[in-house]
């Protein structure tokens, strides 16, 4: 494998997917890794645009058979994954892929492609901020939102992990701030 990858992680709520759209529309060399993922699509989700979705056999077959960059069992049952296919076909159109993942596969790419890979990590200033955002969406039951309120507690101890960590307490401050840090990658 060949070529550059940004990688943006966050809990869920953090604004990374806000974050990395914006990006992806300043910067035309910058394409989308779509995720592959064993939930169901959400009424405005699309196969193949959102994520490529499997039944969790399917997914199961794409691992043991190391067509996977990096897979997670996130939830119960519920596995996301990048393919490799997906990133070979950005790289052999010249492009840089981006991501976004969540925090443990994010940092299973950057282990794998090294210094080929940017790795950020989008944070707020605390959980109940996550919670309330989450809650806006309303895209979730109660139990599927304490599963993602205790999962970023998880995740934001892993920030020092990360190449760059962005606050993204004021939405312009941490497009501004992401868009300096892949300037400065891409360069």
């Amino acid at each position: 494998m060949e070529g550059k990858a940004i990688i943006f992680c966050a809990p869920s709520g953090a604004g990374k997917t806000t974050i990395v759209r914006h990006l992806i529309e300043e910067f035309k060399t910058l394409e989308f890794s779509i995720s592959a993922t064993t939930r169901k699509p959400r009424d405005y989700e699309v196969d193949g645009k959102d994520y490529y979705f499997f039944s969790n056999t399917d997914f199961l077959k794409k691992i043991s058979h190391e067509e996977m960059l990096e897979w997670e069992e996130v939830y119960e049952n519920a596995f996301y994954g990048t393919l490799k296919s997906e990133v070979e076909r950005i790289w052999e159109k010249g492009n840089c892929v981006i991501f976004d993942v969540d925090v443990k596969g994010g940092l299973r790419i950057k282990r794998k492609l090294g210094d080929q890979a940017l790795a950020v990590f989008i944070k707020v200033k605390d959980v109940a901020t996550l919670k309330e955002r989450l809650q806006e969406r309303n895209t979730e039951s109660d139990f599927t939102l304490n599963q993602r309120i205790e999962k970023a507690t998880l995740e934001m101890a892993e920030e020092e992990k990360f190449d760059v960590v962005i606050i993204n307490d004021n939405l312009d401050d941490a497009l501004d701030n992401a868009r300096i840090v892949v300037t400065d990658f891409l360069k």
